[in-house]
């Protein structure tokens, strides 16, 4: 009984102190958001300027465009963005920061097509699916590790306007294609990790716009999935939602 009293009264100090507004928003010393009430060991100074977005998660619809029209594939191809950001003032009130950190991409595709590379011609080549096909559904996948660098615009108000734009340069690590067969003995998976001209080199830009810890966000990858000259020619785009949660 003795420890668990000592353990609360250590406790409720830590969780009652969130992150104060240098500007005087009282609000938000309350209502900060997810994981805003956490300021260390310590309760956060005063004087000290506000900083948002620096662990934001990025729910994305994934699709491709250039010799493939966009908005052809599943709804499900869903994927996660994982952001691990620094946000650095750089005025008074923090309406203009930069900010630079470290993503963790997860992009599936689902298209229910051919997507096959040729390890002789060393090119990638993607075809619809016909009668002929055995399989019932197909996906691409990928993850890739990259770093963002972008400018934040926001209000000076902790249920604030904001607006980002950057880029990111990072490297994909196992691209993969995966079809699915239903059988009567069960359901067949058939996965090729690896393609024989894939970029492993990703660069491109993004943007959000939204309110507080909420946004809407856009991405488009300058440079094709693959390299050879022959191969489909197809450039990632990603829409969906981000949640700032600290």
């Amino acid at each position: 009984m003795y420890r668990a009293l000592v353990i609360i009264c250590l406790l409720v100090p830590m969780l009652s102190n969130a992150q104060y507004d240098s500007k005087g928003d009282i609000r938000s010393r309350f209502r900060p958001g997810g994981i805003w009430y956490l300021t260390g060991l310590r309760p956060a100074q005063p004087e000290k300027v506000r900083k948002y977005d620096r662990l934001i998660f990025d729910i994305t619809y994934n699709d491709w465009v250039g010799d493939q029209d966009p908005f052809q594939n599943k709804w499900s191809s869903i994927g996660l963005n994982t952001n691990f950001m620094f946000d650095i003032p750089m005025t008074r009130g923090n309406t203009v920061s930069f900010g630079i950190g470290a993503v963790h991409e997860l992009k599936v595709i689902r298209h229910d097509n051919n997507l096959f590379g040729d390890d002789m011609s060393g090119s990638t080549s993607y075809f619809l699916k016909d009668s002929l096909d055995l399989f019932d559904k197909s996906k691409f996948g990928s993850n890739s590790f990259s770093i963002p660098i972008e400018f934040r615009f926001r209000k000076e108000s902790w249920r604030h306007f904001k607006f980002h734009i950057g880029g990111r340069i990072g490297y994909q690590i196992n691209a993969y294609s995966k079809q699915i067969t239903n059988t009567d003995d069960g359901r067949l998976v058939n996965k090729r990790v690896g393609f024989p001209d894939e970029n492993k080199l990703i660069y491109g830009a993004h943007v959000r716009l939204g309110l507080r810890n909420w946004a809407l966000y856009g991405a488009y990858y300058f440079n094709p999935l693959f390299s050879n000259s022959s191969s489909v020619q197809l450039n990632h785009l990603q829409f969906g939602l981000s949640v700032s949660l600290f």
